[in-house]
């Protein structure tokens, strides 16, 4: 098989049914976001800590199950989908490592280690992939629990910046204001 087709030299391309779009539709520009987002994840590890590492693993199958849900305008039972358990996953992480964190009290910058950083910048990505998808939402339908994933784990990348940048040493700065 061919890496390229020629398929979306005019700008279009196919979604799960087969069906063509403008590469800009708000479809493409969801899961495309999303894409970006675990390509940015899969740059932080290692980050030198095993379970962070064994999640962030994980967190990089999920995406590619939201955007196989993106990309599926209509799906049947076989096909992948975000499912509550995935969010529950994330919920569960983000309360592991919560109890080795100091409460927080304040906003922290985005910085620290180069894994925090990159979590942080990570986490931002994972937030305007959110937005992407709940512009689609507004126009089309949309699971709404790949939605609330989404808002779930750019939690969870907050939570693993804020653990890695701990257990490097990292300071965590607060905005002056």
């Amino acid at each position: 098989m061919k890496v390229y087709t020629g398929r979306g030299d005019e700008g279009k391309t196919d979604l799960k049914d087969m069906s063509r779009v403008s590469k800009t539709s708000p479809r493409i520009e969801a899961y495309g976001t999303v894409d970006e987002a675990n390509a940015l994840v899969g740059t932080v590890r290692p980050t030198g800590y095993e379970d962070v590492d064994r999640m962030l693993r994980t967190v990089q199958n999920h995406l590619h199950v939201v955007q196989a849900d993106f990309a599926n305008p209509d799906p049947d039972g076989d096909d992948p989908v975000v499912r509550e358990e995935h969010t529950e996953r994330l919920e569960d992480w983000i309360d592991e490592l919560d109890e080795e964190l100091e409460p927080l009290t304040h906003f922290v910058l985005p910085s620290g280690s180069d894994a925090g950083a990159t979590l942080h910048h990570a986490r931002a990505v994972c937030r305007r992939a959110e937005r992407r998808a709940v512009a689609l939402a507004n126009d089309e339908e949309v699971n709404g629990e790949a939605i609330a994933y989404l808002n779930r784990l750019s939690d969870a990348l907050f939570t693993f910046a804020r653990v890695v940048n701990r257990r490097d040493g990292e300071p965590e700065d607060r905005p002056t204001y």
